[in-house]
């Protein structure tokens, strides 16, 4: 083969590549998950929030569907994150609470990290040729453990991130990565998948003056206007975020769902307002400011109570997922999303791997409703004493099978039961008058947590538990 021949095969091979490129990318849906912090599921005006103004959530619900019966895996970040990340009850690596410092790990027999060799969504997407990208919060780990692993090493070609080690990102330059991500993934003939993890409304409260203006004459209290100026902050972010997908053309094959991590923190009407700092996100006001709101669900963050789990899950797929509709009968959770999101890219699930999730893909499109085919359960550190009035924060563990909702101290001697399909605000206790429904759902906790492991593999300790 003469030289000039060898060019011409290499153009052409290097052609088909582009083409095939090309094809990948009009083919495959790109997949955009904007993940909250804190956001309760009545933080929003399309939910009827009195004085928070989203518009650009707002639009996505009109152009979507609004699913009423979405759950996390936990009433707090890390747990609740490490579900949708794996596809996995966060209790099978040990996740029961937020990762902090390595003493307060160890502390509560948690590891410093998620689990490296963890099946990861991102992984699995990047396997479809996907380009993946993380910007906003991580909690994967903790800026106060330098030795922690970075995201790329769960699978994100590009990132820019806080709370994890290394630089941390400003909060608010998360929308500008994820725009410049999305325009380099189309340059480059790529499908893409974004997490878009946003700070707002965790605390501190990183308040812009220009959105505090916007609430100026509303006859707000300080506490209330810091809310719903950072509220209206990260909505804006949001939107940017879709008009860049309609500067680009883009809509039409791209997923996009807003959801959160867990339910919103309230504050106590006497909590003084002042400001606090945070290593990962600095300083800002505190927690006298946390104002979020449940629409009568019962409990906040930290709480396995509806308030703390059931949060805004609206997903906007033009042409795939109905618009203007709202789903009060979907039960779908966050360990779901690794699947559902493996079925959208036709991505196989490596074999060995059996999630706790089901994929929704057909359900999320309308084509079936069969209902939920497996239970689901939750595993936190409870504490406090049930069965008092706003008493949220006792419950241990927790199982939904069916229309049944089962929460359970720590060694089930007392237990609240409700049918949550007719009563989705936990009003009626059933559990003394249906005691066979009970016998049964304590038993099928029993058997998960025989499934569990007693301690998280040392391999995920950081060097810090050494000194």
């Amino acid at each position: 083969m003469n030289r000039f021949t060898f060019i011409a095969v290499l153009l052409t091979c290097f052609g088909s590549t582009l083409v095939r490129a090309a094809e990948t990318a009009a083919t495959k849906p790109n997949i955009l998950f904007i993940f909250a912090d804190d956001w309760g599921w009545g933080d929003l005006s399309c939910h009827g929030h009195p004085y928070v103004k989203t518009p650009n959530i707002d639009r996505l619900a009109r152009e979507g569907t609004d699913f009423h019966r979405f759950t996390v895996a936990s009433g707090v970040c890390s747990p609740s994150r490490t579900a949708v990340m794996t596809g996995h009850f966060p209790a099978r690596f040990n996740i029961d609470g937020h990762f902090a410092w390595v003493p307060s790990n160890a502390k509560r027999n948690m590891p410093d990290w998620l689990d490296t060799n963890a099946i990861t969504m991102p992984r699995l997407l990047q396997s479809a040729g996907y380009a993946t990208g993380h910007f906003g919060k991580w909690h994967l780990s903790n800026d106060m453990i330098p030795d922690s692993p970075t995201p790329s090493v769960y699978g994100y070609d590009a990132y820019g991130a806080f709370n994890c080690s290394g630089e941390q990102m400003p909060v608010h330059e998360d929308a500008t990565n994820a725009v410049s991500f999305i325009e380099n993934s189309q340059k480059a003939g790529k499908p893409f998948f974004v997490n878009l993890w946003i700070h707002e409304p965790h605390t501190p409260f990183h308040v812009v003056p220009k959105y505090r203006w916007r609430f100026r004459d509303s006859g707000l209290g300080e506490n209330d206007e810091i809310y719903a100026s950072v509220l209206s902050h990260a909505d804006d972010r949001i939107g940017e975020v879709l008009q860049a997908l309609e500067r680009l053309d883009l809509v039409d094959n791209t997923l996009v769902i807003f959801s959160s991590d867990n339910g919103p923190a309230r504050a106590k009407s006497s909590a003084a307002l002042d400001l606090t700092y945070d290593s990962a996100t600095g300083a800002g006001f505190g927690i006298a400011a946390s104002k979020g709101i449940t629409a009568g669900r019962k409990g906040y963050k930290a709480s396995l109570f509806e308030g703390g789990i059931n949060v805004p899950f609206i997903a906007r797929w033009p042409g795939k997922i109905a618009a203007g509709k709202v789903d009060n009968d979907l039960m779908i959770s966050a360990v779901d999303l690794l699947p559902t999101f493996c079925d959208i890219a036709d991505v196989e699930l490596p074999g060995g791997y059996q999630p706790d999730g089901i994929g929704q893909l057909a359900e999320l499109t309308g084509k079936s409703s069969l209902g939920r085919s497996k239970p689901l359960f939750w595993k936190m550190s409870g504490h406090g004493k049930p069965g008092q009035v706003e008493s949220y924060h006792w419950v241990a563990f927790c199982v939904v099978s069916k229309n049944w909702k089962l929460l359970a101290s720590q060694d089930s001697s007392y237990v609240e039961l409700y049918d949550i399909v007719a009563d989705p605000y936990e009003a009626t206790d059933l559990s003394d008058s249906k005691p066979a429904v009970v016998k049964e759902l304590v038993g099928e906790l029993k058997k998960w947590k025989a499934t569990l492991p007693a301690h998280p593999d040392a391999k995920n300790f950081s060097s810090l538990r050494q000194q």
